[in-house]
């Protein structure tokens, strides 16, 4: 089969399109024919060797941790899916990763994905919308009236944070950049600041929960945007515990967890129209399209998801 590998750690300019064959399963797992992935910057942080020492995967290793497509084989264990299946799945984090044609996937990681909702917006999900999911119900516990703070709204977990948040009946406030004022107001969010020319440490205070998606400085100073008891989680950096004891509030670091249960509450969310991926960027399953879909996230100017169609 078709997939774009890494042989060892560098600019995106080592990732080459090679065949390869096609992953056998073992009795827990599905094979999808995969249909559509997606890009994150845990994609091109392993690439450049940034976290070799947490993950020590093997090479060739083939990236990528975001699968939409149809099951077409099950081990013999599997129970809920079936040859045909729609899925979508946050795959384990290993070296035999989604930029393929085929991937298998561990049952209790994947998901049913309705009719209504095509590959493409399924692929955008699993990572950005599980790790927005858990920073806010699994860490925050966010409730009705909570008012949340959740930095770079126009990126992938951020498009999805301030969707569930106000679903679930919280104020969100967000940071972006002025291009992307209207995404993120279109999504739900309350209060706009415009990260360029405004300091939101002097604009917003008293918080119940901020998701930090930046780190350094800006971490530190949304620690005191929180009023006592709040918590503040980040998915860069863990942030600083003597700070928050003396602040009086909890502050953690989220590494996403799989979950094919909680895949399935988004995509009910989805269905019903209260949920939606914003795809900002497509590039085909080819060395060249993957090179630049990963210089394109390096950047961190990419409006929404950045998709890898692999059909």
């Amino acid at each position: 089969m078709k997939a774009i590998v890494i042989n060892q750690y560098g600019h995106a300019n080592q990732l080459e399109e090679r065949d390869v064959p096609k992953p056998q399963i073992k009795d827990n797992q599905v094979l999808v024919e995969m249909h559509a992935t997606s890009i994150n910057p845990i994609d091109w942080k392993v690439r450049e060797g940034y976290l070799k020492e947490m993950l020590p995967l093997e090479f060739p290793i083939i990236l990528g941790w975001d699968a939409a497509g149809i099951v077409q084989e099950v081990g013999s264990s599997v129970t809920k899916f079936k040859t045909g299946d729609r899925v979508f799945a946050r795959p384990a984090t290993s070296a035999q990763g989604t930029y393929a044609e085929y991937t298998a996937i561990d049952e209790d990681k994947v998901a049913l994905l309705p009719d209504s909702i095509t590959f493409n917006e399924a692929a955008a999900v699993p990572l950005a919308g599980l790790t927005a999911w858990q920073c806010l119900f699994d860490f925050g516990q966010v409730k009705a009236k909570d008012k949340v703070f959740i930095h770079a709204g126009s990126g992938g977990v951020g498009t999805y944070a301030i969707q569930f948040a106000k679903h679930f009946g919280a104020y969100v406030a967000t940071t972006a950049s002025e291009k992307n004022q209207e995404l993120v107001e279109s999504l739900g969010a309350d209060r706009f600041i415009n990260y360029k020319e405004e300091d939101f440490s002097e604009i917003i205070k008293d918080y119940d929960l901020v998701i930090d998606t930046i780190g350094g400085e800006v971490q530190e100073k949304s620690m005191h945007v929180l009023k006592e008891g709040g918590k503040l989680v980040s998915i860069v950096q863990p942030p600083n515990e003597d700070l928050a004891k003396e602040l009086g509030i909890t502050a953690g670091f989220l590494w996403l967890q799989e979950n094919g249960k909680q895949l399935e509450e988004i995509a009910k969310l989805m269905e019903n129209g209260h949920v939606k991926s914003i795809i900002g960027h497509n590039f085909p399953l080819t060395q060249e399209g993957v090179q630049q879909a990963h210089q394109l996230s390096e950047t961190h100017h990419a409006k929404g998801k950045i998709i890898i169609n692999t059909k």
